[in-house]
């Protein structure tokens, strides 16, 4: 996106419109955005789209927006008076040695490590010897930090590398292939892979995922047909074999490819949506070989997890909500010659193939449970964990005799163990040395009941000695969507924000994985007001504990959490106190036309599916239900110039629509970072700035004119 410079004048202008000294006090007097007379008749129903204009982000008049809306927050921001000291107590926490789970790859222990504000992690490896160096410095990538590390897959004996990269966030990447001894780089860099992993066949080549470019922006045009291509190395990429997805039968818009370790077979997955997949096999063997057909259609994920001779083993929820691991032959590979290894509980289930065992990881109320298996279905084990929290990691080769695993909650800095197989025995392998204590932190899971009687879980972190007084500022966060389940996680932003006193409460919405497939579903389509229903009820039960008022509430959400937001502070104003949509999914009625958005009409529906579906999508569509004559919570908006998942226009529109109609003095702004995508790969000092202007602009909006700081 070309970005053009305004005239001082209007820079002026713009600041001098601005006056947070007196937060709330002054009317804020917004650049104008223009209105068209665009309109769409969906089922009779004519919907105007008057900033339908800035969905061209070819622009220059978009562009042009961006730098004035740009200029018009940053101008709001800057003259916080603890913004830089938000940003400094950000950076001193962050400051923090942080390292990976360690892998094996050949003869080399590899791992990534960030020294503490490294922009991108670096991923380093150590000899037989113990001498270490440096593998893949992304930092070196670009002289601004915003190229990142995707994918890394090294073949099977370890001595080759593809890797991926990822130029101003975006979903599109390259692929670069090196000699893991010598880093030397072998044939030319790919261009043009999405959604993609990487799959080695032996030493001969890969497997890898695209989508034909786009006829017009690369950045918001549809992409529906994905297509799987095999790399033969040495050889250009124009020669790559196209294997799956080439033709009208194969037309799927998600397609991936994995190969069992003994590089027999090619286990292809495709969907439609971002739920339900077929699953098709390839003997790799027998270059005459069909294509044999697993499953053959969408009503269940199933996913290969590891082959022991011609025994293909799957995870799936076929006939089994909560997931299970079973056994088949590759002759005869379909669902009625499955058998259990390891059956369904009350508990959703995934599972790592790590050495000769299974490693089972259970959710249990959003919390983690492991227990390992032999691959009769045996058990062997249950996993120690040291706390109540989040478990990950368990990958090793057959041939390894131990595993690493990493653990985290809100308010436990990740720490990684290593795990001997045979017998269980577990040590901590690395601890961060941190300026940060969880001793002075409480986390508790509680359950409230939503608007249908549904009880939800939650879990609240705060410092402790709080009192309940209503007067905490509270941080809501939420997702709710695409089977995604929110488990505790460590943050360096969330630790600054109780740090300064702030509750930070995430509940696990319908919508999300956490308790499997009906919990998912119940939180789709024609059922999603569910979760805009647990997220408010959620709000409410911190007022009614006395947590916090409606005075100190805010929420924050990403993507589809974007879409949460967007959707309940216009429900519910009088609630919060301030919003934090970020690159949310906001405009309902054509999301599904922009990038890769209709793979998500699983969760949403679509405005074309039927006038009964476009009803109630339009009921809660963020940017169609911005009213006139209300006070809207002050809102941050944020999203990146360069995403290509959920494009920014979603975002450039509802905060037009909401800065046209908003009534009163809470201000109404959006922060649009530049050369970033969807959030993956942000540098660690974008995602710092972004950070400190999110809680500045929180705290003041409360009301709170100077920080409670002990240091």
């Amino acid at each position: 996106m070309t970005h053009k410079l305004f005239p001082a004048a209007l820079l002026l202008l713009v600041a001098c419109n601005q006056n947070p000294n007196n937060p709330n006090t002054e009317k804020m007097t917004y650049p104008q955005t223009r209105t068209d007379n665009t309109v769409d008749t969906y089922f009779g129903t004519e919907i105007p789209d008057p900033y339908r204009w800035l969905e061209d982000d070819r622009s220059t008049e978009t562009a042009q927006w961006v730098k004035t809306q740009n200029n018009f927050t940053f101008a709001y921001l800057s003259k916080i008076p603890y913004r830089q000291t938000i940003k400094q107590k950000l950076e001193k926490l962050w400051n923090y040695e942080k390292i990976g789970a360690p892998f094996t790859e050949g003869d080399y222990t590899y791992y990534y490590k960030n020294n503490g504000l490294q922009n991108q992690s670096v991923l380093y490896r150590k000899d037989k010897d113990g001498k270490e160096e440096v593998f893949l410095d992304p930092n070196t990538f670009s002289s601004d930090g915003t190229t990142s590390l995707g994918e890394v897959a090294f073949s099977e004996d370890g001595s080759l590398v593809a890797y991926l990269i990822s130029e101003g966030g975006s979903d599109w990447r390259k692929g670069i292939v090196l000699d893991a001894k010598t880093k030397e780089v072998i044939g030319d860099t790919l261009i043009d892979i999405k959604f993609s992993s990487i799959a080695w066949k032996g030493n001969e080549g890969f497997f890898y995922s695209s989508y034909d470019k786009p006829k017009g922006s690369e950045l918001s045009a549809k992409t529906d047909q994905h297509k799987l291509y095999y790399h033969q190395l040495g050889t250009p990429q124009k020669n790559d074999a196209l294997i799956f997805g080439g033709t009208p039968a194969e037309k799927y818009r998600y397609v991936s490819g994995v190969v069992s370790l003994d590089a027999r077979y090619l286990i292809i997955s495709a969907a439609v949506n971002t739920s339900g997949n077929k699953l098709f096999l390839k003997d790799l063997k027998n270059p005459k070989a069909p294509l044999v057909t697993i499953t053959n259609d969408f009503n269940a994920d199933t996913h290969f997890i590891d082959n022991d001779g011609s025994t293909l083993f799957f995870e799936t929820n076929l006939n089994a909500p909560n997931g299970r691991l079973v056994k088949t032959e590759a002759a005869k590979p379909q669902p009625e010659h499955w058998q259990d290894v390891v059956p369904e509980t009350k508990n959703v289930l995934s599972i790592t193939a790590t050495g000769h065992y299974f490693f089972a990881h259970y959710m249990v109320d959003a919390l983690s449970q492991i227990k390992q298996y032999n691959y009769k279905g045996e058990l062997v084990r249950d996993v120690k964990l040291p706390s109540i929290g989040t478990a990950a990691g368990f990958h090793a080769k057959k041939q390894e005799t131990h595993t690493y695993f990493s653990f985290t909650n809100y308010a436990y800095p990740t720490q990684i163990y290593k795990m001997d197989l045979a017998t269980g025995d577990t040590q901590l392998y690395w601890k961060p040395n941190i300026a940060f204590d969880p001793n002075n932190y409480e986390s508790k899971q509680v359950f409230y009941t939503s608007k249908d009687g549904t009880k939800i879980p939650m879990m609240i972190t705060y410092k402790k000695g709080i009192k309940l007084n209503g007067k905490n500022p509270t941080l809501l966060y939420g997702y709710g969507g695409f089977n995604i389940s929110l488990m505790p996680t460590f943050s360096v932003a969330n630790a600054v924000w109780m740090e300064l006193g702030g509750v930070y409460a995430v509940p696990n919405l319908r919508g999300g994985g956490e308790y499997g497939k009906q919990w998912h579903n119940a939180g789709t389509k024609m059922q999603k007001q569910n979760v805009f229903d647990d997220f408010i009820a959620a709000a409410e039960y911190l007022v009614n504990e006395k947590y916090t008022s409606p005075q100190y509430l805010a929420i924050k959400g990403g993507s589809n959490g974007g879409l949460l937001v967007g959707a309940t502070m216009l429900q519910r104003p009088d609630l919060f106190k301030v919003a934090l949509p970020a690159v949310g999914v906001l405009d309902m009625l054509r999301y599904h036309t922009f990038t890769a958005g209709a793979g998500w009409a699983y969760d949403y529906g679509t405005a074309n599916d039927s006038k009964e579906m476009f009803q109630y999508l339009k009921a809660y569509s963020p940017l169609h239900n911005v009213k006139k004559g209300v006070s809207y919570p002050a809102t941050l908006i944020t999203t990146g110039d360069h995403d290509d998942r959920v494009v920014p226009a979603h975002s450039f529109k509802f905060a037009a629509e909401l800065q046209a109609k908003q009534t009163g003095n809470n201000p109404i702004l959006i922060r649009i970072e530049t050369n970033a995508g969807h959030g993956a790969g942000t540098p660690v000092s974008k995602t710092i700035e972004q950070n400190a202007d999110l809680q500045a602009f929180t705290l003041w909006n409360m009301g709170v004119k100077k920080l409670n700081l002990k240091d």
